[in-house]
């Protein structure tokens, strides 16, 4: 009878997500499937490169297959060790710390982080690894209004004087795609005794004079104690790291619960990071071509008209304001062989449903102006429908 309850349970709300449009499904993609990628975090087109699957596969033979325990048992190699200098380098920090996903280094660097004395301050938009991080600490948190630097000073300033203070922020917005105000939040936090934590998950490779991200050497790690970044996104390869001083890295290694009791990453994937940060420097070209498809993406889509957001990253949101639209204009697109993301509720709030767009410096022009015809297809498509509808 027990397991019976518990499959109508889980029934049921699968029954209730269907009904609301809002059911998530997997899609299998063949390995060399001709589809054109504006869905993925590929932003300097890493991933596929040639150099990094040579490089595990070097890491590979060398190491093996797997990490094999985790890093304070015996799973930490000279390769986890050369990628935390190369990281701790690349943006400023005296040291780096690696974990398996961006998702664990958010949660442990919080939970770690954090006793019951510790009040949180969280930008309403932050990802969700950092709310779940948040949640996982058991300290009292409090969301400040996206972007507001002035409903962040109302909230730290009613905190005890004496409470420990950590504030919060996304680097860039994944869902949005807009930037941190850096200065500002360190500012603030410097006023009132906080420390400040920026995951530039989405900056990192990116931004920057070296594509250290939106944080990086511009700021410090007296502005910026804490830094987040993840490995998966513009560099092409798996994991996360956590960067700042000496005494921030040795607390982790003691008691972020996801570094200590998780297996190490790949050594292999550790290999291939070290190349593709050997490219980024190599290769500024990329970020260039990324910016040029950027601007260019921009002016022909606010020719067509069509919704754009204050972005200027590789995100590029069109917000169409209901599920249904979102996904009919995903099918057609889909239909034509371009992927993008399509961004629901709870992902995003109720009535900010849209189309999540994201370039890469391995998009061709013909790529970028198939994107766009299909854009238009869609707005024509809709206005015949509502033409259609008209009595």
């Amino acid at each position: 009878m027990a397991t019976a309850s518990w499959t109508q349970r889980l029934a049921a709300r699968a029954a209730e997500r269907r009904a609301q449009g809002l059911w998530r499904q997997r899609r299998t993609l063949a390995s060399r499937a001709p589809r054109l990628d504006f869905a993925g975090n590929d932003y300097l087109g890493l991933a596929g490169d040639p150099r990094l699957a040579e490089a595990m596969a070097r890491g590979a033979r060398r190491f093996g297959a797997g990490g094999r325990a985790s890093h304070l048992v015996c799973g930490h190699r000279d390769v986890h060790e050369a990628l935390e200098g190369r990281l701790a380098e690349l943006t400023g920090r005296p040291r780096a710390l690696l974990f398996s996903t961006g998702y664990m280094a958010n949660l442990g660097t919080l939970q770690a982080l954090c006793e019951p004395d510790t009040r949180l301050f969280q930008d309403r938009l932050n990802h969700a690894s950092l709310l779940d991080g948040a949640t996982l600490s058991g300290a009292p948190s409090r969301r400040f209004h996206h972007g507001d630097l002035g409903d962040l000073e109302r909230l730290l300033a009613r905190a005890p004087a004496a409470a420990p203070k950590l504030v919060v922020s996304d680097g860039v917005f994944s869902m949005d795609g807009d930037v941190a105000d850096i200065p500002g939040l360190a500012a603030a936090a410097r006023r009132h005794d906080a420390w400040l934590m920026i995951d530039d998950a989405h900056g990192l490779g990116v931004l920057g004079e070296r594509g250290d991200g939106c944080v990086g050497r511009a700021h410090g790690v007296e502005e910026v104690p804490v830094l987040v970044g993840t490995l998966g996104k513009a560099l092409g390869t798996a994991g996360a790291f956590v960067a700042g001083n000496h005494e921030l890295v040795d607390h982790l290694i003691q008691f972020a619960r996801p570094y200590v009791y998780t297996t190490a990453q790949p050594p292999s994937v550790a290999a291939a990071t070290l190349a593709a940060l050997d490219i980024l420097a190599a290769e500024p070209e990329r970020r260039a071509r990324l910016a040029s498809l950027i601007a260019r993406f921009r002016t022909e889509a606010a020719g067509l008209g069509l919704p754009l957001t204050e972005s200027h990253t590789p995100i590029q949101p069109l917000v169409l304001g209901e599920s249904p639209r979102v996904m009919a204009w995903a099918a057609r697109l889909d239909a034509r062989g371009i992927d993008v993301g399509a961004i629901r509720e709870p992902t995003v709030p109720r009535g900010q449903a849209r189309l999540r767009i994201t370039l890469s410096a391995a998009h061709a022009d013909d790529d970028l102006e198939r994107l766009l015809a299909g854009l238009a297809d869609c707005q024509a498509a809709e206005a015949s429908a509502a033409a259609e509808a008209t009595p």
